[in-house]
């Protein structure tokens, strides 16, 4: 009995590492569907405004006293990394409507550091973890519900600072 077992630890410890090595080998990751694929992007008449998926297109506002803005500050937290705030004004955070049809002056913010998105969030705290040596660069944007960019007279709405790590 105790051969068996130890037998089908090996073959799933084997079993794991080869389909690893032939999903890295073929593309596949574990981070879910790829927002680069340009097939991501192509939709058809038969999708409901719920499924569709906007990621690359812009909701253009004009600038008026009605706009939403951004601002964005971090803090060292006391046992590690950064906590950034995130202050907006006429928009809300609605992850209860994540991914539905678009509403005027809600949605989610993605948190880009050094260009890579790291995350979508529903409010206004986030903590970032460690960061690289060195200059990093935050960035926030704030998306509709739909997933799409919000821009203010035709520039994207977003908000961006460095924060300095040393070794």
């Amino acid at each position: 009995m105790d051969r068996t077992i130890a037998m089908l630890c090996i073959g799933l410890i084997f079993g794991s590492g080869i389909g690893f090595t032939i999903a890295a080998g073929n593309g596949i990751t574990l981070d879910g569907h790829d927002h680069a694929d340009s097939s991501h992007h192509q939709q058809t008449a038969s999708m409901d405004a719920k499924s569709k998926h906007q990621h690359g297109e812009m909701l253009v506002l004009k600038s008026d006293e009605h706009s939403p803005s951004i601002e964005i500050s971090a803090r060292p937290d006391i046992v590690s990394g950064w906590n950034l705030n995130i202050k907006t004004s006429n928009f809300r955070f609605a992850p209860e409507n994540a991914s539905g049809a678009h509403v005027t002056g809600e949605g989610h913010a993605h948190i880009y550091i050094n260009n890579v998105k790291i995350a979508r969030i529903y409010g206004s705290w986030f903590h970032i973890g460690q960061l690289a040596t060195g200059t990093n660069t935050v960035t926030v944007t704030l998306n509709t519900n739909d997933h799409r960019q919000i821009a203010v007279g035709g520039k994207p709405l977003s908000a961006s600072l460095m924060l300095n790590v040393e070794k």
